[in-house]
Formats: C-alpha cells, sequence, structure tokens
C-alpha cells in the first residue's frame, strides 16, 4: 500500500444522488475503470462537506486545516486479483483555497475549481437539525441545504446508501489518458436518511451540460453522512 498523503476529518457529508443515463457517463470513464451500478441503476452525487483538522505528509496544514468542499462525482469499479475496488471519478470539485486545489490538480489532477464557499451547521440542543454549503460569489451564489427528518442509523450493508458513501478508493483520468488510484481509508459512516433537500443558484455557472439540468431536476435521495477521519493515500498509476 502507498504512504499516506493526507489525512482529515470529513464531516456532515450532504449528499444529493441523481439516476443518470450510463451513457452520460462513458466519456468520463477512466481506463482500466468501468461504471458501478447498483442494482442495474447509475447514479452522480452532488456532496457538501467539511474537511477538518487536516494534514499534509503528517504535518498540519498552516491556515488549510479546515475548509468546505463540495463535489459531483459518479461512481466506478475496479477487480483486481478478485478484489473488488469500489471507487468514486470526480467531474468538479471546489474549494475556497487556492493551495488546496493546486496541491489536487499537481498531486492527482483533479477536477478542482477555486470560488468562495460557506457552511453552516443547523444543531438544536447539541442534536443536528441540517446543514449548508455555500458556493460561489456575491453574484453566482448556489445554496445545497440538506434538512434532517429522521434519526441516526447506522450504515445498512447492501443499501443504496452504502454503496453510495462506502467507497474506498479514487480513480483519475491523467493528462495523457492514462489513470491514477488511491485508496481512501475511512469508517462506515452512521447516516440522518430521507433528509429534506433544498438546492438553488446558478448551476450552470459552475457545472457543464448535461449535469447542471440534471442537477435541476431533483435527486432522487438525499441525506447526511455524520462522517469519520479519513486518511488519503499517495496515488499509483494504473493505465
Amino acid at each position: 500500500m502507498t504512504a499516506t498523503f493526507l489525512t482529515a476529518d470529513w464531516r456532515y457529508l450532504a449528499m444529493l444522488n441523481y439516476e443518470v443515463d450510463p451513457a452520460i457517463l462513458g466519456p468520463y470513464v477512466p481506463k482500466a475503470t468501468q461504471l458501478d451500478t447498483y442494482d442495474g441503476h447509475h447514479f452522480i452525487s452532488l456532496v457538501g462537506f467539511l474537511f477538518l483538522d487536516t494534514h499534509v505528509l503528517s504535518l498540519p496544514a498552516f491556515f488549510h486545516q479546515n475548509f468546505e468542499e463540495v463535489n459531483l462525482r459518479f461512481y466506478a469499479r475496479r477487480n483486481v486479483g478478485g478484489e473488488h475496488r469500489a471507487g468514486v471519478v470526480f467531474l468538479r470539485e471546489m474549494v475556497a483555497r487556492p493551495l488546496v486545489a493546486e496541491m489536487a490538480k499537481l498531486t492527482y489532477n483533479e477536477p478542482y475549481r477555486t470560488v468562495p464557499t460557506q457552511h453552516t451547521v443547523l444543531e438544536t440542543s447539541g442534536e443536528l437539525q441540517g446543514v449548508e454549503y455555500q458556493f460561489g460569489g456575491p453574484g453566482d451564489t448556489c445554496r445545497l441545504t440538506v434538512h434532517v427528518e429522521s434519526p441516526l442509523e447506522s450504515l445498512s450493508e447492501g443499501s443504496p446508501e452504502e454503496f453510495l458513501t462506502h467507497r474506498q478508493w479514487g480513480f483519475t483520468r491523467q493528462r495523457d489518458g492514462g489513470t491514477i488510484e488511491y485508496r481512501v481509508e475511512h469508517a462506515r459512516w452512521n447516516l440522518w436518511r430521507n433528509a429534506r433537500w433544498e438546492l438553488d443558484g446558478p448551476l450552470r455557472e459552475f457545472y457543464d451540460e448535461p449535469f447542471a439540468s440534471i442537477l435541476s431536476k431533483g435527486p432522487s435521495s438525499a441525506f447526511i453522512a455524520e462522517g469519520s477521519p479519513v486518511a488519503v493515500h499517495l496515488p499509483e498509476r494504473i493505465a
């Protein structure tokens, strides 16, 4: 296994999940991987979450330890010697920290964009009521808000939520057309299921078609994952 590149706490992952035609995703699938499906269904997810206590190569990421990220991703897999590696492929990742974006582009060639971001955690008597993530400037702000409407539950084996959240690999197309993979270690996340969601703002300012239109139509599911500490390993080239 490769060395650890980054550690952090990922918390309050607000996830809107959309079923899509696999033909839309085909051009984005990295070499040596294939689209992953849940019961024959393909998904993209819009995810807002918090990076907390971030360390890079075991050193504190000074002035960059705590920040928000909003990403759009889909699901891919790779089989290696009988091992099923369930992973994600990012279509767009947004942070407010230019150094974070440039480091991720340099190390992984991830599709980062630097935009202003904010978040609000809504709590009552220490109980989570919802989270909101904002991205964009004063004239083009988008808001992703998810409200808790059920108790915190453990992740059910074989559930759609497990398919969408328990992904321990990342796959990224490289500039020369090749592919890297990297391991992302984290515990199984507890979550608040069947959450009420809101998404508004000029999505076309941030996402190409057909993804902006897909996001505007409303998700097939929405929930908040509690999150956990994570360890992101250095990449290895696979194609």
